[in-house]
């Protein structure tokens, strides 16, 4: 008897996913074993019993499209916006499971798709999760899909502002994604030469961003490209953030419910602002260092298009392997990338954490190396 597959695709859309879900579907149908569906448009797709039939004729010109032919959505199970209400939809999504005979579903997602599944595994549903997201943030795996045409598109973009930057005689700068990790910045930074790269593993001191572009105008280079990351934080704002957190941490251990919503709401606000701080840095280098600064927020296009060689190959890898780890009976774990094969990693080991840049990893050592400002 034919196992039954299902697939969705959550959160933000990236590139690879398409890969990902030809990966699962060719190798499940040429097993002559197993059938797939899809859920449309993430979970919300699963609690309304939306589906796609996956077959060959779907499936086989897909593998070079962005995006994802799902649809996604950032809907929770257990926080489904259901007209003016959010009304915990788990039990809806287990009868639809077992409505359509599954026996595995696949969730495609970042750090919060795969939150959403452990949550469904621990209600015994049999899943499997692949990691994709262009920040490269998904912890226990060397590498997402997605993350790798993000960082191709970002040093093309920051590429190209660099003959306006030297033409004008400015500073330039550029702020990626990546949430609160800087592993997009970093490396678009390094590729592209940029001259000043902020991430939020390393808070910033400003005056030390304006001293070193001050000195590479002594040395007659009068332009300056500065990548930031979306989550980069200067020391005093990271202070003012580190001691939110700390608070939240001590209501929610001395079991203040108010207090620690008020600090929700005060971090919710604090993040939001965050969003200005791009803008306020561009504004402090030119009164510092009187060059001329202009800001570019690469913004979505670095999550859009056409997915890298790699990421099809690391999508397939990854979609290709789940079939494997299905017949070996594998749940409740994330297919993982490490070194040049796949892992089964626990997504109780997975939830809860975040692969940041590390302060010895080779490539902030080799953009100190090289002379690159990190704002410290």
């Amino acid at each position: 008897m034919n196992k039954h597959i299902g697939i969705l695709t959550a959160g933000g859309d990236s590139p690879g996913l398409n890969a990902a879900i030809r990966g699962i579907g060719k190798s499940a149908i040429n097993s002559d074993r197993m059938d797939i569906i899809g859920f449309r448009d993430g979970f919300r797709g699963l609690m309304e019993n939306r589906t796609m039939r996956l077959d060959l004729k779907v499936l086989s010109s897909i593998l070079t499209l962005g995006g994802t032919i799902l649809g996604t959505s950032r809907d929770k199970p257990h926080k489904m916006p259901v007209g003016e209400d959010t009304v915990d939809m788990t039990d809806v999504i287990c009868d639809n499971y077992y409505r359509n005979n599954l026996d595995v579903l696949i969730c495609l997602g970042g750090g919060g798709t795969q939150k959403n599944a452990f949550r469904l595994a621990q209600r015994g549903l049999n899943i499997l999760t692949l990691p994709k997201t262009i920040d490269n943030d998904v912890a226990m795996t060397d590498v997402t899909f997605g993350f790798h045409t993000a960082m191709e598109i970002a040093t093309e973009a920051i590429d190209r502002l660099h003959s306006t930057a030297h033409s004008h005689h400015r500073i330039i700068v550029v702020e990626v994604m990546g949430h609160n990790a800087g592993w997009l910045a970093l490396g678009a930074g390094i590729a592209s030469g940029a001259y000043v790269i902020l991430i939020p593993e390393i808070p910033y001191d400003t005056i030390e961003v304006a001293k070193a572009i001050r000195k590479r105008q002594q040395r007659g280079n009068n332009f300056s490209i500065v990548v930031v990351a979306e989550g980069a934080l200067s020391q005093v704002d990271y202070k003012t953030y580190s001691a939110l957190k700390e608070e939240k941490i001590k209501a929610k251990e001395e079991k203040d419910s108010k207090l620690k919503k008020n600090i929700s709401e005060e971090l919710k606000r604090f993040t939001e602002l965050r969003s200005t701080n791009t803008l306020r840095l561009s504004q402090e280098l030119e009164e510092m260092t009187g060059l001329e600064s202009r800001l570019t927020i690469l913004g979505h296009l670095q999550r859009g298009g056409t997915p890298s060689a790699a990421d099809r190959v690391l999508a397939t890898r990854l979609g290709s392997s789940c079939i494997r780890y299905i017949d070996e009976g594998v749940t409740g774990a994330m297919i993982g990338v490490k070194g040049q094969g796949t892992e089964a990693v626990s997504l109780e080991e997975v939830v809860g954490k975040r692969s940041i840049v590390p302060q010895d990893h080779t490539w902030l050592l080799s953009a100190r190396r090289v002379g690159t400002c990190l704002g410290d």
